[in-house]
């Protein structure tokens, strides 16, 4: 029976340094389709790393709105065909009945989040409100931040991969999970963390990418109260998240962040104001 390929491969490639050339061997990611089924009739197909593919299902069908809870999954197969990987799941038949006058397909290139939605208010669905009430200091986003780059073993192989993680202060990073979409990554994540029924409303949930709308739709389903990314939000992810009650912090250093959106959950003894 075909097995699961592996997350990374090693491939040969010329190095040129100036007007000299050498040669070399390169660890880089896989990259495969993903079928995502559900009573074996194709939803989505998915451009991702090979991994964490169970936390996958169940973090895309969350995140889309398809399943509210894991226990609504009553069977997940991971099966590798000719042409990639399906993840077969049968749903209950609540679940069956609803994705059933829903149902649309998407292929997601380089895990594409918004593409091919049938309709645009889909796209710019409403999101739910996350949980007020909690606080984080300027050394709690530090902290955060730095805890990634030792978990992040597949980008520390291959240099070409995004992150989605999750930390809280009291237990330091809780999860991370890899993928060469920064879609998938999330998704990932939020798999992970509901099979172990964590939940996100006291952390922060961190992103080695840009923040886009539909990270901060995938993150409001995990109800996270702040995100903080390496890069800077779009206009839209700024409207959605202040929406939402959600912080959103983006150029993220280890030593300075930016705030975007509801900045009364970042606290510190001091404030000093800059340009």
């Amino acid at each position: 029976m075909p097995t699961v390929p592996p997350s990374v491969v090693s491939v040969e490639r010329l190095i040129w340094r100036g007007d000299v050339r050498g040669a070399g061997v390169r660890t880089i990611p896989e990259e495969t389709p993903i079928a995502l089924t559900y009573g074996r009739t194709t939803h989505a197909v998915m451009m991702a790393t090979p991994a964490d593919l169970r936390d996958f299902a169940l973090g895309f069908s969350l995140s889309e709105g398809i399943v509210q809870r894991p226990e609504e999954i009553e069977a997940l197969d991971v099966v590798v065909v000719d042409d990639g990987i399906e993840l077969r799941m049968d749903l209950n038949q609540e679940r069956v009945a609803g994705l059933a006058r829903r149902r649309r397909r998407i292929t997601g290139p380089g895990g594409c989040g918004l593409c091919g939605m049938d309709s645009l208010a889909e796209a710019l669905r409403p999101v739910p409100e996350v949980e007020l009430g909690v606080t984080f200091t300027p050394a709690d986003i530090q902290a955060a931040q730095a805890s990634m780059p030792e978990a992040q073993q597949l980008n520390t192989q291959t240099r070409a991969v995004h992150a989605a993680a999750f930390w809280t202060p009291q237990r330091g990073l809780v999860a991370l999970r890899e993928d060469v979409g920064r879609h998938n990554a999330l998704d990932k994540l939020l798999g992970a963390m509901a099979w172990a029924g964590h939940r996100a409303t006291k952390g922060i949930v961190l992103l080695s990418s840009r923040v886009s709308v539909e990270m901060v739709q995938k993150a409001a389903v995990l109800g996270a109260p702040l995100i903080v990314a390496v890069s800077a939000p779009t206009a839209l992810a700024v409207r959605t998240a202040e929406a939402a009650g959600m912080t959103l912090i983006g150029i993220a250093r280890s030593d300075a962040f930016e705030v975007f959106t509801h900045p009364n959950r970042i606290k510190a003894g001091s404030v000093r104001h800059v340009a």
